[in-house]
């Protein structure tokens, strides 16, 4: 199913300029394309879209030690709840925490990377209020996190 993601503002990537009024289309685990509410409207018709208020861009890579929880999988969450969905692998350092983490689809990476969203890339999104705080995080196409 092809879900189309609104929001107030997108940004490719957060040091990019924002495109206002913005729009990604995202199907499976993958971004199918950037652009206007319009634009994607038009290319996908009949797909499923979801607003978000604020500023919607590329989750977040997670770049410390996962925040402390009773269980590998809530420490995982949390770090969904920041907006992330890539964590480094050196911060999943037993094989619970790596574990937890390729069951929820967060990418393990060797190393930090710049995020950004590009079509063909993983659907990797997150969505943050003018105050910073993460209101929805999509990893692998998938929403993991709505703050209620």
């Amino acid at each position: 199913m092809l879900t189309i993601h609104l929001a107030d503002e997108v940004r490719r990537a957060w040091d990019a300029a924002p495109l206002a009024e913005g729009a990604v289309a995202v199907e499976g685990t993958r971004i199918a394309a950037v652009g206007t509410p319009a634009e994607l409207r038009e290319r996908f018709p009949g797909a499923r879209e979801r607003r978000w208020p604020g500023v919607l861009g590329p989750a977040r890579v997670h770049e410390g030690p996962l925040p402390e929880a009773p269980s590998p999988r809530e420490r995982v969450h949390a770090v969904l709840k920041l907006g992330a969905a890539a964590v480094l692998a050196a911060c999943v350092d037993t094989p619970e925490l790596r574990a937890a983490a390729l069951r929820n689809d967060v990418a393990v990476l060797p190393a930090a990377r710049p995020a950004a969203l590009v079509p063909g890339g993983r659907a990797d999104l997150a969505v943050f209020d003018a105050d910073g705080a993460c209101l929805a995080t999509v990893c692998a196409g998938r929403l993991v996190h709505r703050r209620r």
